[in-house]
């Protein structure tokens, strides 16, 4: 083991840190705006909205997201004409894969909200759509915080499949010191490592917002 000789690809080691956390943020956002929209769908009782918020969990859940990425970076040529970046191909997937799973945690979020505050809203005269964005969204979001930051830990780890199709993230930056050193055991332990280090600290992050919306509660 030479731990050392891995001190002058270091530039590489935060290049890809840099392309993770960039992939996973933005496809959380990519997918809490997906699931918003899918889980409104779900709740708004009209038959063909529901069916394809339905569909699109189905799909999205029931196929593995390797097979989405290669779906989606692959399929781009064919179906256009051209090829799809591979770091654009990586955020698509990533939210649209969030995004079913992100619709299931509002729409579960939204149903634990008292139906008596819609009762309320609509007894003051306001209409479905105003009660559900000033009363039941902010209090559904603030249920599901918790397990949006379990979310975007998972699909913190998630990412690391991306290296596939040749995204600049972690893993293929430490394919690449590995091809230069044909070493494998040091490049691997230290992403596992900042890969360790990340899901700690947003664990502790979010335990913290726990917390604190605990305390809230009481007051």
């Amino acid at each position: 083991m030479d731990f050392g000789s891995m001190a002058k690809y270091i530039p590489l080691f935060v290049e890809g840190l840099k392309v993770t956390i960039e992939i996973s943020f933005v496809a959380v956002i990519i997918g809490v705006i997906i699931g918003l929209v899918i889980a409104l769908f779900k709740l708004s009782g009209i038959k063909i909205l529901s069916f394809i918020a339905t569909l699109y969990i189905q799909i999205i859940r029931g196929t593995p997201v390797i097979v989405q990425l290669f779906i989606i970076f692959y399929a781009t040529y064919p179906l256009f004409g051209f090829n799809i970046p591979p770091y654009i191909a990586a955020v698509i997937t990533f939210g649209f894969n969030s995004g079913a799973y992100v619709a299931e945690i509002i729409r579960a979020g939204i149903q634990a909200v008292d139906y008596g505050q819609m009762e309320a809203g609509r007894s003051l005269g306001m209409t479905y759509g105003r009660v559900m964005r000033h009363i039941i969204i902010p209090q559904g979001i603030k249920n599901i915080l918790p397990a949006l930051g379990n979310e975007f830990i998972v699909l913190l780890k998630e990412t690391s499949v991306v290296s596939i199709i040749g995204t600049a993230d972690l893993v293929r930056q430490a394919d690449i010191i590995r091809a230069a050193t044909y070493s494998s055991f040091e490049p691997y332990i230290i992403i596992a490592i900042i890969y360790l280090i990340l899901v700690l600290g947003l664990s502790s992050v979010m335990d913290k917002v726990e917390r604190r919306l605990k305390k809230s509660d009481y007051r």
